[in-house]
């Protein structure tokens, strides 16, 4: 099997790449990204695109026809990952969460790609009316311009039932854990990141906002369960939430778990704080039925222990890490600043740069 990942450079990329390098030895897998993130590791060992065959540098909107061509599958995670970059790079986030991916999806299609996985995500729902879990038949309220550009594509994903291309939509909860290329602009992650360098959670929200969670390492299962689900039994295309019941958490439960878990942290939540409406309990029993192999097997706690590992390992000791690399928006601003990115988060070419620079 051929497999493409797109993204794979970002945080969750290492952990699926090793994943389906464990899983399918004999796999072809390549991977595409444009290497925003490249430098931003956090380990000490081997890089991560040593389980690749192939690594492609090339960004996500410059894919063509014959790129694809011997691609069985395609495992698309390239996007503007998180609100705050998508609220500074709307425009972008459009162009690749939305228009880039559904015109790889189109080309899939064309080339005989047999799969494509979609990297969703269950922000979709962004405020709950009432405390039910949001299943996948229920309204979607999308609050950012990222949550908008995944329903956008998962709504024109879904027009594909006819090209014989396997669609699989995975809504996915929060993720959190340890990458060899880590975020710490994540709830559970920063929490962490606090603790260690802190010794304190500072919870800026009144604590109350549901947030469902997931570990990388059962996102990758779960993209692997896509790769290889029954299409006569499933569906051509397939939107579904992908996470577990038992990771419903408030954020408040999230910061007292850190400080139980690590032991002398402590919790300070501002219950003065506006609420926040990004508030939602999501139901993943559609999961659990139809991947009954493949749902969650991590633990908060296991999750908690295997952050502080990976950053123990690395020497992290960074109080101000909100400002560091390990906070994508800071790495994309640097690389504005710097005149290394264009505005449409493109990189500059050596001799547009050398004769803006003088150099």
């Amino acid at each position: 099997m051929n497999i493409l990942i797109t993204g794979n450079m970002g945080y969750v990329g290492p952990v699926v790449t090793a994943h389906l390098r464990s899983v399918f030895p004999d796999a072809h897998l390549v991977g595409v990204d444009s290497g925003w993130f490249a430098h931003c590791l956090s380990t000490s060992r081997r890089l991560p695109e040593v389980d690749l065959d192939e690594q492609w540098f090339t960004d996500v909107r410059d894919l063509t026809s014959a790129d694809l061509e011997g691609i069985d599958a395609i495992v698309h995670l390239a996007a503007v990952s998180n609100d705050p970059m998508g609220n500074r790079f709307e425009g972008v986030t459009d162009a690749i969460n939305f228009g880039a991916s559904v015109r790889l999806a189109e080309l899939a299609a064309e080339a005989g790609v047999k799969r494509f996985v979609f990297a969703s995500s269950c922000s979709i729902y962004g405020v709950a009316d009432d405390p039910r879990a949001r299943c996948e038949r229920d309204p979607v309220n999308p609050l950012t311009a990222y949550a908008r550009s995944k329903i956008a594509t998962e709504q024109a994903l879904a027009q594909m039932a006819d090209s014989r291309l396997v669609v699989t939509n995975l809504r996915f909860a929060t993720a959190c854990g340890m990458s060899k290329r880590l975020r710490l602009d994540l709830v559970l992650n920063d929490f962490v990141a606090s603790a260690l360098t802190t010794g304190a959670v500072l919870v800026l929200s009144d604590g109350t906002p549901w947030r469902p969670l997931i570990h990388v390492k059962d996102m990758a299962r779960a993209i692997e369960w896509a790769l290889i689900r029954d299409a006569d039994e499933n569906g051509e295309v397939l939107t579904i939430n992908a996470g577990s019941d038992d990771w419903n958490f408030q954020v408040a439960d999230l910061a007292h778990a850190v400080a139980d878990t690590l032991g002398g942290v402590e919790v300070s939540i501002n219950r003065d704080a506006q609420p926040d409406r990004r508030s939602y309990r999501v139901d993943f029993s559609m999961f659990k039925r139809l991947a009954p192999q493949h749902t969650p097997r991590e633990t908060l706690d296991r999750a908690i222990q295997g952050l502080k590992t990976g950053l123990d390992e690395i020497g992290f000791s960074n109080p101000n890490f909100r400002a560091s690399h390990f906070i994508r928006l800071k790495t994309l601003t640097e690389g504005l600043s710097t005149q290394a990115l264009t505005e449409d988060l493109r990189w500059r070419s050596r001799s547009a740069l050398a004769t803006e620079t003088g150099a």
